[in-house]
């Protein structure tokens, strides 16, 4: 039997924190090679450190791209970022590439040869999850963080507030009962700021965020609501901790709310399927809680190297579902098709739109006109109503 009474913590950090910043290198970097090649094939990680910016990985596409257009795009994903410190300047940190060219071994299998479709870029299990505990279908703890920070950075950004940093990091506490959110228990927002601004003043202005995005009466207690609890956070971004592309996998997706399969996302194009099957897996997950078959959705996928076809579809329902779970993941194996090829060809994944996946989850968001976030749109609602409405 389930656990219906329960406390639940998730965090969320901001675009300025380091290995956000890495990871939006990297997906600067891969968008930088699509937009020159849809089909490219990109492996970037991003390391930085104080004054530091430090690229490399394997690719495979357009040779207009240049070291010169790698360090252009890297230092413009810095300062849209807002990072103009003494210690992390965008124009003044020193940039080094160690791009090269893709193995030959890995490109031969993943090709489409002959018969042989493109296969999976790697091996790996992947996880999607939808639930109905907020309106875009996410667990509510890791939305609300994300929600947070999102408004943090729109001020600063927009120059409503002064003295605000792009580090920051946020953690909310909810409680449960009978299995869906009800109220705060503790909310935990460590921001970078000015020395100037600091205290009661910078408390009150996080306080009026959080109570912004958290539903009407759902605050936490005062003595539960956290502040910079350690005094001061002047010193940060990469200057106060390095960063690294991948390090932040369950603030990208789900909060520690469902499985993640290890591999991350960003840097990777869609042939990686890390990236593209956890994609497609929160797809089918969110259509089927969006279609109201169940309250909650995870669905896995498996692949291996160099093969078309997923090794395994498995569908769990969590005891909330109103049909067979076994009869949805053959309805999916059977009309869906889920080779990489094929998640890119539905998902429009061959498109520069992944510098904006890199902070504020992947999941849980707008489907944008450039392509962005398909997977967040619910086109099977219709067909799965349909095919169980029997």
């Amino acid at each position: 039997m389930s656990i219906k009474n329960y406390l639940f913590t998730s965090e969320s950090v901001s675009e300025g924190h380091p290995d956000k910043v890495a990871d939006r290198i990297s997906d600067s970097v891969l968008d930088k090679y699509l937009s020159e090649d849809p089909h490219s094939r990109v492996a970037v990680e991003t390391m930085v450190t104080t004054n530091r910016i430090i690229i490399a990985g394997e690719v495979r596409g357009s040779d207009k791209v240049t070291d010169d257009d790698l360090e252009q795009v890297s230092r413009a994903a810095v300062k849209d970022i807002g990072y103009e410190q003494e210690g992390f300047h965008w124009q003044k940190a020193e940039f080094v590439s160690y791009v090269h060219s893709q193995s030959a071994d890995i490109a031969m299998g993943v090709d489409a040869a002959g018969n042989k479709d493109e296969g999976a870029g790697d091996q790996g299990i992947m996880f999607g999850y939808a639930c109905t505990e907020t309106a875009v279908l996410m667990p509510a703890p890791i939305q609300y963080s994300h929600e947070i920070l999102k408004a943090m950075a729109a001020d600063r950004h927009a120059g409503k507030v002064q003295g605000l940093e792009p580090d920051a990091k946020s953690q909310v506490t909810l409680k449960y009962e009978n299995g869906m959110p009800v109220k705060a228990m503790s909310v935990v927002v460590s921001t970078q700021h000015q020395p100037e601004f600091t205290g009661s003043d910078l408390r009150e202005y996080v306080r009026g965020k959080v109570e912004a995005v958290l539903p009407d009466g759902w605050m936490c207690p005062e003595e539960e609501f956290y502040v910079n609890p350690t005094g001061q956070f002047v010193i940060g971004g990469p200057d106060g901790d390095t960063g690294l592309t991948g390090r932040k996998i369950i603030v990208d997706t789900y909060g520690g709310a469902a499985p993640h399969g290890g591999g991350a996302f960003s840097g990777k194009d869609p042939t990686k399927v890390d990236r593209s099957a956890a994609y497609m897996a929160r797809y089918l997950a969110k259509n089927v809680v969006a279609a109201g078959l169940a309250d909650h959705c995870l669905i896995q996928l498996s692949y291996a190297i160099g093969v078309s076809k997923p090794l395994s579809l498995y569908v769990n329902l969590q005891d909330t579902g109103r049909v067979d779970e076994n009869k949805l993941a053959r309805l999916f194996l059977e009309n869906i098709d889920l080779s990489p090829r094929a998640i890119r060809e539905r998902l429009e994944l061959n498109k520069p739109i992944y510098a904006k996946t890199a902070s504020y989850g992947h999941f849980g968001r707008e489907p944008g006109a450039d392509g962005s976030f398909s997977w967040e749109k619910t086109d099977l609602v219709d067909t799965l109503k349909t095919e169980f409405s029997a």
